[in-house]
């Protein structure tokens, strides 16, 4: 059994010795794991990091087995985010969701192409967290619990969305909250495409994803909670919106 092609690595092990187990994320093949022999050498070790894009060949007796990976490094990204905490926080945080989100040798060929995207833009860090956010989104669509923010969910309206269902993840107007509008989520204009998107409306919206991230995908995957490092990335956006208000109110 044998494949060759191009992913993003997610994250690597130590096995054994020498060796590694690495994780990846490919546009055919989805996630993927698989042995890759001397990966924990001086050589292998700097290519070996996650967000990396690599040329990937898969050998294997029988399907089912873990196999063994031959890679080749195509473009690093690490080294591109390891001065910005903020890009480094983001490369962790989708490296970390898809490995804990996605099942093991299922495509996500649009999802894949979207993370690459997103990768590709991190050394942007005034588009990035937008990016990002929609990126969640995106992740929360492919696994079966998207947002539905065209239309409220009560009366069908159009306009003056003001908030989402916790439980179905679809919109709602003011008039359609009622009496149960305390147990709604805000529903920041950046979540429906509109608005410049500053950096509050942004963490706002990693509010409501995180919400069903937390609350609807983890559950279905078992008793494992969400990866920190979706935390740790949400964190320093609010300390990059906490430096940006003294200067604002200077």
């Amino acid at each position: 059994m044998e494949w060759r092609d191009e992913g993003i690595l997610l994250a690597v092990r130590p096995h054994g010795e020498s060796a590694a187990i690495a994780e990846v994320f490919t546009e055919a093949r989805g996630r993927h794991a698989g042995l890759i022999r001397g990966g924990a050498s001086r050589r292998l070790a700097p290519v070996l990091q996650p967000g990396a894009q690599l040329d990937i060949t898969w050998r294997a007796r029988l399907e089912d087995q873990l196999g063994n990976f031959t890679v080749e490094p195509v473009r690093s990204r690490a080294a591109q985010s390891l001065g910005d905490r903020l890009a480094l926080a983001g490369l962790g945080s989708v490296c970390a969701l898809l490995s804990f989100a996605l099942p093991e040798r299922e495509a996500h060929g649009r999802l894949y192409r979207q993370t690459e995207q997103l990768l590709d833009l991190l050394e942007q860090g005034d588009v990035w967290p937008l990016a990002y956010l929609r990126w969640e989104m995106a992740l929360l669509e492919d696994t079966g619990f998207g947002l539905d923010l065209t239309a409220c969910a009560v009366t069908g309206a159009v306009e003056g969305l003001a908030f989402v269902s916790p439980r179905t993840g679809r919109a709602v107007t003011r008039a359609g909250a009622g009496d149960y509008v305390d147990r709604l989520l805000p529903l920041p204009p950046v979540l429906r495409g509109e608005g410049l998107a500053p950096d509050a409306e942004v963490v706002a919206g990693l509010r409501v994803t995180g919400h069903f991230l937390e609350n609807h995908l983890a559950p279905e995957l078992g008793t494992k909670p969400l990866p920190e490092a979706r935390a740790r990335l949400v964190r320093q956006i609010e300390k990059r919106l906490g430096e940006a208000a003294p200067r604002q109110a200077g």
